[in-house]
C-alpha cells in the first residue's frame, strides 16, 4: 500500500508540484502580504499567552491553503497550525494512512506582527510520517524553497547546497526563543552554551532551517516538536545535504514522540557534535 501510494504522490508532484506554488502565492497575495504593516490592535489575539499570536491572515490563509490543497489530491486530509488549536484530535491524521498536507500559514507571527518580514508559510506533504515535498514561502521576501525527497532542495530554482562549516570557529546554532520555553527547556538547552558554540535564540523557525540549507547557519536546536513548524524545513535541510537527530540520537519523527530537544545541522558531524552535547543535558 505505501509503495502504491508513494508513486501516486510521485506523480501528482511531477504534474502539480507548481499548482501548490501557485496556492502558496496565492493565499500569501489575498490574505497575508495585505494585512503586513498593516494590522490594527484588535487584528492580533492570543492564544496560549502573550507571546503566542495569532491574526487574521493566518486564519484565512490557512482557511484558502487547506481548500486549495486538499483540492489538488483528492483523499488527502490537511493538519493546519490555526485548526489543531480549534480541535486538537485533528492532529491524529499524521499517524494515519492519507497523505497529509502539513500548514503552517504565518511561520514568525510575531515578527508579523510587529512588521518585520522575517515571516514565511510553510507546507510540507506527507504520508504514514514520512515527508516527502515541501515548500517554504517567504512572501515579503519574495523567496521560495521547495524540496521533494530523493530530487534535492531548491531556492528560487538554483539548487541548495549546505555543506560542512569552515573548520575552526563556533559553530552557531539556533535554539528555542527563551519567550516560548520553559524553565525545564532552558535548562536541558542551556548545555550548548559551551566552547565552540555560539547559541542564539530562534526567529522563525521555517527560515532558520532555510539558513542551515543555505550553509548560513550551522544548526538549529528546538524542543518543540509541532509538525507545522519543522516538517517543511527538515525536509529541506536533508535535500541539502544536511541532517537531523534528536538526543538520543535519532532522526526526528513528524508523528511525534521524540527525544527533546532535537537538532537540525548543515553537514552529519555537526548534527552528531550537537546532539551530543544534547544528551548530557539533565
Amino acid at each position: 500500500m505505501f509503495e502504491k501510494m508513494t508513486e501516486t504522490i510521485d506523480e501528482f508532484l511531477t504534474r502539480s508540484s507548481a499548482d501548490v506554488e501557485d496556492a502558496l502565492r496565492t493565499a500569501a497575495a489575498a490574505e497575508i502580504l495585505p494585512r503586513f504593516r498593516c494590522l490594527a490592535e484588535d487584528d492580533v489575539d492570543q492564544k496560549s499567552g502573550p507571546h503566542d499570536l495569532v491574526t487574521d491572515a493566518d486564519r484565512l490563509a490557512e482557511k484558502r491553503l487547506t481548500e486549495a490543497l486538499g483540492a489538488m489530491l483528492p483523499g488527502s486530509v490537511v493538519v493546519g497550525e490555526e485548526a489543531v488549536h480549534a480541535n486538537p484530535a485533528t492532529y491524529g491524521a499524521l499517524q494515519g494512512d492519507a497523505p497529509v498536507w502539513i500548514v503552517d500559514p504565518v511561520d514568525g507571527t510575531r515578527q508579523f506582527v510587529h512588521g518585520d518580514d522575517g515571516f514565511c508559510t510553510l507546507v510540507a506533504l506527507a504520508h504514514r510520517g514520512v515527508v516527502i515535498a515541501s515548500w517554504t514561502y517567504a512572501a515579503a521576501r519574495g523567496q521560495l524553497a521547495t524540496a521533494v525527497r530523493g530530487r534535492g532542495a531548491f531556492l528560487d530554482g538554483e539548487p541548495l547546497f549546505a555543506g560542512p562549516p569552515a573548520p575552526g570557529r563556533d559553530l552557531v546554532v539556533a535554539t528555542s526563543h527563551p519567550d516560548y520555553t520553559t524553565d525545564e527547556q532552558k535548562h536541558s538547552l542551556r548545555v550548548l552554551w559551551t566552547d565552540g558554540i555560539a547559541p542564539r535564540p530562534c526567529g522563525s523557525a521555517g527560515l532558520e532551517y532555510l539558513a542551515v540549507a543555505r550553509g548560513e547557519l550551522d544548526a538549529v536546536a528546538f524542543s518543540w516538536e509541532a509538525a507545522w513548524d519543522h516538517a517543511a524545513g527538515l525536509l529541506l535541510v536533508e535535500e541539502a545535504g544536511g541532517t537531523h537527530l534528536t538526543r538520543a540520537g535519532e532522526p526526528f519523527r513528524v508523528t511525534g514522540g521524540n527525544a527533546l530537544p532535537f537538532t537540525a545541522a548543515r553537514d552529519a558531524a555537526t548534527a552528531a557534535r550537537v546532539a551530543a552535547l544534547l544528551r548530557t543535558a539533565p
